[in-house]
């Protein structure tokens, strides 16, 4: 089964201030989500999901009805809980801005 992978906005800045290291790696997980999106460690909920980069985390949303991975947020470990409560709370605005990416696409 396959996925179809989305960023927001918020995550493409983030992902630029990193290093072109970084960003080839983040990509590669992209690739990764494509084909089994559980393959990160499920964080308080089965569709929010971590992929650890060293210091980095990379978070990302699976939703299984959309066929669809939406990349949200990334942190260092400092502000892990910090940006995890942070999706946990507008989970459903993620929901559905990925509706209107679909509907756009």
């Amino acid at each position: 089964m396959t996925y179809e992978v989305y960023t927001t906005k918020s995550f493409e800045k983030e992902m630029s201030s990193l290093s072109e290291e970084y960003q080839r790696r983040i990509k590669n997980i992209f690739l990764q989500m494509k084909e089994n999106p559980y393959t990160g460690d499920p964080l308080q909920s089965k569709i929010l999901r971590e992929k650890r980069l060293e210091e980095k985390r990379v978070y990302y949303l699976v939703f299984e009805d959309l066929k669809a991975v939406l990349f949200v947020a990334i942190s260092d470990k400092k502000t892990q809980q910090k940006t995890i409560n942070f999706i946990l709370e507008y989970i459903n605005e993620y929901k559905a801005y990925l509706k209107e990416l679909l509907e756009n696409n």
